[in-house]
């Protein structure tokens, strides 16, 4: 198990580094898919749509600021 973590530390490195540099744009991604899939349900689905927009956003939060020892900065209010 440990061989195992030892292998994947480069690639989470990796994944934490992209999510830094690249957080804004997968953010608006998220929300371009939430808002494609929001208006072909005809808003049916809404509130669990901004819910699993807002759960994706804080793991790339937690992804993106895992190596500075800080917390991630709250989220932003859903655009509506």
């Amino acid at each position: 198990m440990d061989t195992l973590k030892a292998k994947l530390a480069p690639a989470k490195e990796k994944v934490s580094d992209l999510a830094q540099q690249h957080g804004g744009k997968i953010e608006q991604g998220l929300d371009k898919a939430a808002h494609a899939v929001d208006a072909r349900t005809k808003g049916k689905y809404s509130d669990k749509i901004q819910s699993g927009t807002g759960k994706a956003k804080e793991a790339l939060d937690r992804i993106a600021h895992k190596d500075d020892g800080g917390t991630p900065p709250p989220a932003a209010p859903p655009a509506s």
